[in-house]
């Protein structure tokens, strides 16, 4: 079906409503400021102005009065995965307004989230591929915690990789327009469309982010997004038996592998996996790479520089999962070429880290860590 036929009048309202909030919500900023400015100091901060942090309460704006604009038969699709998805924004939002909420709460309360979900669709992962879980997923109780922790766990891989201007938006962006043109090609027109309007959406508060980072995501926004790319992923399986589960994992790929390669990393330096640290690839290319070559420009497009690296990385695995979307051998090959292209980019910036380390030995202004004394640990172990 051509995307002339899709109902651009939710796209546009969407598209609009979300930006004129992130607007809004910038100009409005010395009201709402002492509650929703991020602060600039700690091992995972880059910014070095105060900045409001409830972009998602600007798309979750945009979705709600969207699904009025759409036909009857998405507003049955999309309706039950916005009810779904507000506990995982709104534990995320009281985050991103009192900072006093656990990681293990919001962790629950994604999964809540796909467990809600599934409540009111009955949409399960039945089949992934893998002989033994397979069988285990025929059990629907097991079927529900499996679906509810690999909805939780995608949710919070984009949480991880929020960090940067335009990082974890721009990453969604390029996910769920992988999925979109996946169930397009599958036939599955009504689902395209829901990942059409979430790109549309998305976009509105975007174009406010990326590249001056005038709002960010935050904790709520960063959970729903993750949460509607994790259940449109799930539905995009469930209602088309051909697609491979193995795709909708690519269109996945970076944050689902950074996040995997920050809990082995953590516990092998035998550190808590929940515990903050800037190690992450997109910290250590701003520490590395854009902080070395690019510090003459000013510091939010240094900041947004960062994310058009880690967007190739995002984009290669997705474009292998629109390419193969139905072959599974082709993708277990494509998820394995991806990580091994991650972690050849993560040793890369590592190995740039080092170099700079061996010219300098300054204090870093915007973390204060002292540049070139990493952790004791992580050097004994080559990382």
């Amino acid at each position: 079906m051509s995307l002339i036929n899709f109902p651009f009048t939710g796209l546009e309202l969407g598209f609009a409503v979300s930006l004129a909030c992130s607007l809004l919500l910038v100009l409005t900023k010395r009201w709402h400021g002492r509650y929703s400015l991020d602060v600039t100091h700690g091992v995972q901060k880059f910014h070095l102005t105060p900045t409001p942090r409830i972009g998602g309460a600007a798309i979750m704006l945009g979705l709600w009065l969207a699904l009025g604009m759409l036909p009857e038969a998405q507003q049955e699709l999309l309706l039950p995965v916005l009810v779904a998805s507000m506990p995982a924004f709104v534990f995320g939002l009281a985050e991103d307004l009192t900072r006093n909420v656990s990681v293990r709460a919001r962790l629950f309360a994604t999964i809540a989230s796909g467990v809600c979900c599934w409540g009111l669709t009955g949409v399960t992962l039945l089949h992934i591929g893998i002989a033994p879980l397979d069988m285990m997923l025929t059990w629907l109780p097991a079927s529900v915690l499996f679906t509810a922790f690999a909805v939780g766990g995608v949710a919070n891989a984009v949480n991880i990789i929020d960090g940067f201007n335009g990082l974890a938006s721009g990453t969604v962006l390029i996910g769920m327009a992988a999925l979109g043109i996946i169930a397009q090609d599958a036939g599955d027109a009504h689902l395209a469309q829901l990942c059409f309007l979430v790109c549309a959406v998305t976009a509105g508060f975007f174009v406010v982010n990326f590249p001056f980072g005038k709002l960010f995501l935050g904790d709520g926004g960063a959970y729903l997004l993750g949460f509607l790319l994790a259940w449109l992923s799930v539905m995009l399986i469930y209602r088309n038996p051909l697609v491979s589960p193995w795709a909708p994992l690519l269109a996945c790929g970076y944050p689902v592998f950074e996040t995997v390669f920050t809990i082995v990393r953590r516990l092998w330096c035998r550190r808590h996996p929940g515990h903050p640290d800037s190690w992450h690839l997109h910290s250590l290319v701003k520490t590395a790479i854009v902080a070395r070559f690019l510090h003459a420009l000013p510091a939010p497009l240094r900041n947004a520089c960062v994310s058009p690296v880690c967007w190739v990385v995002a984009l290669v695995p997705a474009m292998m999962a629109v390419r193969f979307a139905g072959v599974p051998e082709a993708l277990l090959q494509g998820v394995l070429a991806s990580f091994l292209l991650y972690l050849s980019v993560y040793a890369f910036v590592v190995s740039a880290w080092y170099a700079r380390r061996r010219r300098t030995k300054r204090s870093d202004p915007l973390s204060g860590d002292v540049i070139g004394e990493p952790d004791s640990s992580l050097i004994q172990r080559g990382l």
